[in-house]
């Protein structure tokens, strides 16, 4: 997993959801290099434990994506430049939640809680913002209209879905700002592929849940496996508003750049999320037009 990253002593990362899966995976990958690594978690005892367990100038710090008050206090304790941010927690629920803000709960995680971190530590980065999706985005739309299904009947997979496309239309959306406001920093994205993390994908519908959950059991690649993306994507040579997945039809093998389709290249639909987004968080994107 560390021998193609180059030395990263010197470096510091953030990783959101770092003490489990493959946000765990990348996270050892990168301190094993010498980088100073901040596992943003909200479970402490996890954290901590997994900090432990990679050693180095690891640590965690408490951070819930679901509080929007818990993302500016942790983004207050940020001392100093951050080469990397790695928008990588996410969360699945078969049912309707909200978070403590009042949002749809994957939107709130998933999107939201990136959204509003990413900005309010922009200033401090130097390097790349990478943010893990997911290849469900393929067949999801961003409906403005019920972005947070309130009229709609819930749909656990197609709420999933639409936050894995807002992330890739974030993603767009950021490289778009930061070119504009002449900074070097790169805004990348990443999908794992099919990975046995501890993740569990709910669909609603017990018996497809029950297929997926087999399938996963018989063909899915390791966590250090899934991992391979988002370090393409962090440290690779790879382009502004890439994408990068599983070489072998998306879903296992080594990592390589992936063209996107559909609705993650529809600009107009990513300048209206993050406009939509600055209004639900109040936090707004830092950097002057240059």
């Amino acid at each position: 997993m560390t021998m193609h990253i180059p030395d990263q002593t010197g470096r510091t990362v953030i990783i959101t959801g770092g003490s489990s899966g493959i946000g765990k995976a990348a996270a050892a990958a990168l301190a094993a290099k010498g980088a100073r690594v901040i596992l943003a978690v909200r479970d402490q005892t996890r954290g901590r434990a997994a900090a432990a367990e990679m050693g180095g100038l690891t640590e965690s710090r408490p951070l819930d994506l679901g509080s929007l008050a818990s993302v500016r206090e942790f983004a207050r304790t940020v001392n100093g430049p951050v080469d990397y941010l790695i928008n990588n927690a996410g969360t699945m629920t078969n049912t309707l939640q909200h978070t403590t803000d009042g949002f749809e709960s994957q939107l709130g995680v998933n999107h939201l809680g990136h959204f509003a971190l990413t900005n309010l530590l922009l200033s401090r980065i130097a390097r790349r913002v990478i943010t893990v999706s997911s290849t469900n985005y393929r067949n999801a739309h961003i409906n403005f209209e019920d972005l947070q299904w309130q009229r709609r009947p819930y749909r656990p997979f197609g709420a999933y879905g639409q936050t894995k496309l807002a992330n890739l239309l974030f993603t767009r959306e950021l490289q778009r700002r930061l070119n504009r406001a002449g900074s070097p920093i790169l805004a990348t994205a990443a999908h794992p592929g099919w990975a046995a993390t501890g993740f569990t994908m709910t669909t609603g519908r017990p018996i497809l849940d029950h297929a997926l959950a087999l399938g996963t059991r018989l063909l899915a690649q390791s966590p250090e496996g899934g991992a391979r993306p988002t370090l393409l994507a962090t440290i690779g040579d790879v382009p502004g508003a890439s994408f990068s997945g599983p070489s072998r039809f998306g879903v296992r093998g080594p990592a390589a750049l992936e063209e996107l389709s559909g609705e993650a290249l529809d600009d107009a639909a990513a300048q209206r999320l993050w406009e939509v987004s600055e209004h639900l968080t109040h936090v707004k994107f830092p950097l002057p037009t240059a």
